[in-house]
């Protein structure tokens, strides 16, 4: 989330948006999806189709299915790269993916491509490799079939009253726009994204410590993509820098001092306790964030829902 790696893929991504412009508009026309939303997925994945793909991906996931620690997840993987081979007569060497199988410039698994890739250029291959319409347009499909909405922002950084508590974030506590509105909650670019009945929802990667965000289903259907937050939030915002939008404007923090291992102990003590951390994994998602704020009024303090290295050694005891 570096501001220069922004500043840099903003700027080859403009020249992108330019370069492909009546592709992207064909995508936009049948997909429904924002053109920089998809240009900036693409800037994510592969580097505007630039980044070296190195394996052969039959061989990388024969080695994960039979020699890995996740066979049961990369052999289905493997039976569905047979059948492209097989049914989209793409040679073997040019079938090329990372060491865990993700293929061409969408970094499609296998059997996402079954599923989402298309023949954007009407040559009658789908080949996610070395055409750039065919991978945006695979990339576009992907987000509508997993219910992209068009016409909605994916959201937007926000100014949140120091009343509105950070326990609220999550999927699972939306509010309306206008409930958003009368807390208080203001957007730093300007309206909240969607009408006043639009559901919104915190996000505070960072906690209190850092920026604050509400956003959309839109949001969520990114998350699809790639599961993590910070990857959703890393499109969303190249999507908007794409269209001239400002910098994040709050600032990051991390625990300082502590492991990924130590964090795993708080959150394991935050469950035995009774709270719903998601996966004791050492990494701070939502539902770490809510626990940790939740424990920390508990303790007869102002919650910002994100552990320093004390809190993480006090409840990891």
């Amino acid at each position: 989330m570096a501001e220069p790696n922004f500043a840099a893929l903003s700027a080859e991504g403009r020249v992108e948006l330019k370069r492909w412009s009546k592709t992207l508009d064909a995508v936009e026309r049948r997909f429904g999806v924002p053109r920089e939303i998809v240009v900036a997925i693409w800037a994510r994945e592969s580097r505007f189709g630039r980044a070296k793909i190195p394996n052969v991906a039959i061989r990388a996931l024969a080695t994960e299915a039979f020699m890995g620690a996740r066979k049961e997840q990369f052999f289905p993987e493997l039976i569905a790269a047979l059948k492209i081979l097989e049914g989209d007569h793409i040679p073997l060497e040019e079938m090329k993916s990372s060491w865990a199988g993700a293929m061409g410039q969408p970094q499609f698994l296998p059997s996402k491509y079954l599923d989402n890739a298309v023949d954007m250029d009407g040559d009658g291959a789908r080949d996610i490799w070395k055409s750039v319409p065919d991978s945006l347009g695979s990339i576009a499909n992907y987000l509508r079939r997993h219910g992209w909405a068009p016409g909605r922002r994916w959201g937007a950084e926000v100014d949140l009253p120091e009343s509105v508590p950070c326990t609220l974030e999550g999927p699972d506590q939306g509010k309306t726009v206008a409930e958003w509105t009368k807390l208080g909650a203001r957007a730093k670019d300007g309206a909240l994204p969607g009408a006043p009945d639009a559901t919104l929802h915190l996000m505070t990667p960072a906690g209190r410590t850092g920026p604050a965000f509400l956003v959309s289903k839109n949001f969520y259907v990114l998350k699809e993509y790639n599961e993590s937050d910070l990857y959703a939030l890393f499109v969303g915002h190249l999507a908007d820098r794409l269209k001239g939008g400002a910098p994040i404007q709050g600032k990051w923090t991390t625990p300082k001092g502590v492991g990924r291992a130590e964090i795993a102990a708080m959150q394991r003590r935050l469950e035995a306790r009774g709270h719903d951390v998601g996966t004791a994994d050492g990494l701070i998602g939502f539902r770490t964030r809510v626990a940790v704020g939740r424990w920390q009024a508990g303790q007869g303090r102002a919650p910002t829902c994100f552990p320093d290295a004390g809190d993480v050694r006090a409840i990891g005891r």
